[in-house]
């Protein structure tokens, strides 16, 4: 059969390239059927292929070359020959003059068919268009770093001029403020905001609250960085339009409130989880970003290395007892126990989760988000499982004695659990559950394996410059002095927006529980004993699992000391 929706061979390209199988094509193209849809946007649509590898098929298709945008640098005098607005509207990013002549414009577009967009942008520039293909996500990217702050600073003027009309038009407070709240500007600022951090990678957004100013700072790869700032006039309406979407009392300013958003950005879905806490000069916001492609990774995906995914793989066919993923807010836990649940995951099981909030809905898991106004607690929660006859029970955090008491007897009585603890090693996990209470020979039995996870930033690989280890960096690492060796700094460029960084990965401590760590536990040895003899039995620590990526050039000494705490 030929696939031809996109009116030649879109699909047989992607075949071809050994981008999709048949039978997702197959799959593809009865969607197309059914919603009348192209080809290319059904496999968009049921994430059968990914954008890049569709843009490239359609580029060869239609004899236009693709581009990436991640390293593009746009000049200064193209910046100012068009505005950001048109750009949005044509979903198109203009990057250089062809070959220096300032009369041919080499612009990026989804659709490099869109004769208007052409049009539009050879009437403006008054040049003439190469058209390039891209994706979507690359171009709005690239419009977000050259245009972003533009844009939002004329929603956040045009809510200023917005205002001083209706303070002309209104006498009445409330009238006007009701005005405010539905103001287009700032709905468009917020929006703006959100998706500008989705699409900078950023984990978190910070809206802070200062003397005189609203700065939006975002959180990429671990590290914040001021993207923004804005008069402290527009605090208020931006913490309002929030809170509104979030599902929060926006008459309430005097105590903390958590809400939670929904919002597709490129055709995919995210969830904002909002905490907003009063302060000396406002309330200030933190959204953290989640989406569900980012939560359920492959096992591979994860970062650990041959040895380690085989301890983990064997940890994970435990039929029964508690699995434990430790470390600190951040560190990727959550994505850990969503991959092993993934992994667990098929109809001949029952999984059911009790989490604080619902991180991600995963199709196939029974998910519970406890309600303590309602008594809906970890511990009611999980008795109330316990008569779901589940396979699989995860808890989102053990807390407390109680929480863990009923794990424990969950495990005990043929279930497997999986959790997370707040703990610096794997070995004083153990010792985190006995000062809880729990009895040392219920850990013995139950505890089949526990991860200590960290995530380090991971050197961008075009910059990233070597340099000779210095005597005390060979130390650390445990390299001969006399051997020279070559170690990387983070330099920048273009492709990593000159943070000489690009992504993180995991680092991981993984210790399967052995008879002898059985008879240690049920002794209440130590944590430095629990560790040694499970250094013993094969262990990396996190410094170990760190300097390893160190050695390979991965990342940096500086990111290997941040996650470890061996001397």
């Amino acid at each position: 059969m030929t696939f031809n929706r996109d009116g030649n061979n879109l699909g047989d390209i992607l075949l071809a390239n050994g981008k999709v199988t048949q039978e997702k094509l197959q799959q593809a193209y009865e969607e197309s059927q059914k919603t009348g849809k192209n080809l290319s946007e059904c496999l968009r649509d049921l994430k059968l292929c990914d954008d890049e590898s569709i843009a490239r098929a359609q580029g060869e298709l239609l004899d236009v070359p693709y581009i990436s945008l991640r390293a593009v640098t746009i000049p200064p005098e193209i910046i100012r020959m068009i505005n950001g607005r048109v750009l949005r509207q044509h979903n198109a990013a203009p990057v250089e003059f062809l070959d220096g002549n300032t009369d041919i414009l080499v612009v990026a577009l989804a659709n490099p068919l869109d004769m208007v967009a052409i049009d539009d942008l050879t009437m403006i520039t008054s040049c003439q268009i190469e058209p390039r293909i891209s994706t979507a996500t690359e171009i709005n990217a690239l419009l977000d770093k050259y245009y972003g702050t533009e844009e939002a600073m004329s929603a956040a003027e045009a809510f200023t001029k917005d205002r001083e009309r209706q303070k002309a038009a209104f006498a009445n407070e409330e009238e006007e403020e009701e005005v405010d709240l539905q103001s287009a500007p700032i709905v468009q600022l917020v929006k703006s905001i959100i998706e500008q951090a989705v699409r900078s990678r950023a984990s978190d957004i910070h809206i802070d609250a200062h003397e005189t100013q609203v700065v939006v700072r975002f959180r990429i790869d671990g590290v914040l960085k001021n993207v923004m700032s804005y008069d402290i006039e527009l605090l208020p309406v931006i913490i309002t339009r929030i809170k509104i979407i979030g599902g929060m009392d926006i008459s309430e300013k005097r105590r903390a409130q958590d809400g939670r958003i929904t919002i597709y950005v490129d055709h995919l879905e995210y969830d904002l989880r909002v905490s907003i806490l009063p302060t000396s000069y406002g309330e200030k916001v933190v959204m953290r970003i989640a989406s569900t492609v980012g939560l359920t990774k492959t096992k591979a995906q994860l970062g650990m290395k041959e040895a380690e995914l085989k301890r983990f793989e064997h940890i994970l066919s435990n039929p029964n007892g508690i699995i434990l993923v430790t470390g600190p807010t951040g560190s990727g836990k959550s994505t850990t126990l969503y991959t092993a649940l993934s992994e667990l995951n098929d109809e001949t099981v029952n999984i059911i989760t009790v989490e604080d909030p619902v991180e991600a809905n995963i199709s196939g898991l029974n998910q519970v988000q406890v309600n303590p106004k309602a008594g809906l607690t970890f511990a009611s929660a999980l008795r109330a499982i316990l008569r779901q006859d589940p396979d699989i029970i995860m808890i989102g955090e053990i807390r407390d004695y109680e929480t863990a008491s009923i794990a424990v007897q969950a495990s005990i009585t043929g279930h497997l659990v999986v959790s997370t603890l707040h703990t610096n090693s794997s070995a004083a996990t153990i010792t985190r559950l006995l000062d809880m209470g729990v009895e040392s020979y219920l850990i013995a039995d139950s505890v089949v394996g526990v991860i200590a996870q960290r995530l380090v930033r991971k050197l961008c690989q075009h910059c990233k410059k070597g340099r000779d280890a210095t005597d005390e960096e060979k130390r650390i690492l445990g390299i001969p002095v006399y051997k020279p060796f070559t170690i990387y700094d983070p330099a920048g460029c273009p492709m990593c927006s000159d943070t000489g960084f690009y992504g993180r990965t995991g680092v991981y401590e993984i210790m399967e529980i052995t008879p002898e760590l059985k008879r240690l536990i049920t002794a209440k040895s130590n944590t430095e004993e629990i560790k040694n003899a499970a250094l013993k039995d094969g262990m990396n620590t996190l410094r170990m699992s760190a300097a390893q990526y160190v050695l390979e050039g991965v990342t940096t000494i500086t990111e290997m000391l941040k996650v470890s705490y061996e001397t």
